[in-house]
């Protein structure tokens, strides 16, 4: 093979599922995430790749760590590997990559490996069951790195309005995907809960997924004792689980290290291109609730600058915390929602381990490629659809060197809507969700547009106001906003109800 010496190439990838029936057996999480950086090892067809590892990183999680990567790295011998740690938000494993190999193609690094894991499933119920496993502590360990930089997610304003949760923002989002298709409320669930068996389909396949058991599109649909509703219109079946315990790894390598270490060429899957960008920080200032800028410009970039269409992308993993965030990257980078999107089964399904559901998008979107041939495309997503990368991977060569793109110049070129805190009065419903517990409905959150085009958020809880926003579209409609941000919804005629 006639290649750059320069060009990246992941030549291992591992996962761990653990759920052991007794949960004393269970293993901390660096110690999961150490086991599936083995199984990359050995992914990878050779003993002598071990040496080579320069630099280990960890997505951060859910544990009080401070450097995963060294106690990793103490543990299999990594002796002259840096260590790094990742900021939060589900895009940190994407980005990594990225970063990773355009040091790579730089002549900056030959070997590294991203890595991890959660282990909160098994945390949770030894707790509950009055047991708690030991767990390594570090106190004053710091890694040699920090990737990425951390994530406001919701401003002071939001937060009042209880705007401050992914399960109140992605069903927002849901709601004005669902007017901007012009459907009905239930065309509309319908939808969606046939993309979401689609989903599960994939993870009954998917020997890693936490949850495979078959499921139907009205069993995702329908309010059940399982499945209750938690923001309409996502039952948890369609919503985000990360209560799990997995973990994942990925090696990469420069093309001249592979060989030199002796890894076979059939092992071997080249990212082609990657890119980031972010949406607006606050969904307050989002041009719409329904699509993502940030998305398209890195999707024109990257598939640009690998001479490819999204017709010609064969395998794909959309991040997947919400349906919502499928349907937004899938019109962004002009995927049809027909075809097949997740490689894994998604968060749902196959489980979304905190800030690392990308590590296994990477490591299965590997396997598929290996296995199968072709262009694969994975998404990553933090915040709230804010902070996005993305990365093309193949099974061929590139013909041009790996590109890591910056689109956030482009992204930041659109306009930007202003928030108004102090808003008072009649403004119309944008988008809106209403959230359950368990005994049912509780309140509304609405995201309105006054008349000067500003966005404004509100709680809704009369019980009528409610109950109609359930069975009827409440976009377009007038409410009357007061000062707390309390809103009622008004008559046809625009008379004002008691707010």
């Amino acid at each position: 093979m006639n290649l750059d010496p320069r060009t990246p190439v992941v030549v291992g990838v591992g996962q761990r599922l653990q759920r052991p029936d007794e949960l004393t057996r269970s293993v901390e999480p660096y110690r999961l995430m150490t086991e599936a950086v083995e199984a990359a090892l050995a992914d990878t067809g050779t003993s002598g790749l071990a040496d080579w590892i320069e630099w280990i990183g960890v997505v951060q999680g859910a544990w009080s760590y401070t450097d995963p990567g060294r106690l990793i790295a103490d543990d299999l011998g990594f002796n002259r590997a840096r260590t790094a740690l990742t900021t939060e938000g589900g895009q940190a494993p994407q980005a990594a990559v990225n970063t990773l190999c355009q040091r790579i193609a730089d002549g900056e690094l030959d070997c590294a490996v991203l890595t991890g894991g959660e282990t909160i499933w098994s945390r949770r119920r030894l707790r509950r069951s009055g047991l708690r496993l030991p767990t390594t502590q570090q106190d004053d360990a710091r890694p040699d790195e920090v990737l990425g930089r951390g994530l406001a997610m919701s401003s002071p304003f939001e937060i009042e309005r209880g705007v401050d949760q992914p399960i109140v923002v992605y069903p927002i989002l849901e709601s004005a995907i669902r007017s901007a298709r012009g459907e009905t409320l239930d065309q509309h669930r319908d939808r969606i809960s046939r993309l979401w068996e689609g989903f599960n389909r994939v993870a009954t396949r998917n020997q890693y997924a936490w949850r495979r058991d078959r499921l139907t599109a009205d069993q995702i649909r329908e309010p059940s004792a399982g499945n209750r509703m938690v923001g309409f219109p996502y039952t948890k079946a369609m919503n985000s689980n990360w209560d799990l315990d997995l973990a994942s790894a990925t090696i990469i390598c420069s093309a001249q290290a592979a060989k030199a270490a002796g890894v076979t060429t059939d092992r071997w899957v080249f990212p082609w291109a990657g890119g980031q960008a972010n949406d607006t920080t606050f969904v307050s200032n989002r041009r719409d609730l329904h699509s993502s800028p940030a998305i398209a410009a890195i999707g024109k970039a990257v598939l640009s600058h690998c001479g490819l269409t999204a017709d010609d992308i064969e395998h794909v993993d959309l991040y997947s915390c919400f349906p919502s965030a499928v349907q937004i990257a899938a019109a962004a980078l002009g995927l049809s929602l027909e075809r097949q999107l997740t490689v894994t089964g998604g968060l749902t399904f196959a489980g979304g381990p905190l800030n690392n559901y990308v590590g296994h998008s990477i490591a299965t979107m590997v396997e598929v490629i290996r296995h199968n041939g072709g262009a694969g495309l994975v998404t990553a997503n933090g915040g709230y659809a804010t902070k996005h990368s993305l990365g093309i991977y193949h099974h061929e060569p590139p013909s041009r060197p790996f590109r890591d793109f910056d689109q956030q110049a482009e992204a930041d070129l659109v306009p930007r809507v202003e928030a108004d805190p102090a808003f008072i009065g009649s403004a119309l419903i944008e988008a809106y969700t209403v959230m359950h517990d368990a005994e049912g409905p509780t309140h509304g959150v609405a995201a309105l547009r006054t008349h000067t085009g500003a966005r404004t958020w509100a709680r809704l809880d009369d019980e009528d106001d409610i109950g109609t926003l359930l069975v009827e579209e409440g976009i377009g409609r007038t409410a009357g906003v007061d000062k707390a941000g309390h809103a009622r919804l008004l008559d046809a005629a625009g008379n004002d109800r008691p707010v």
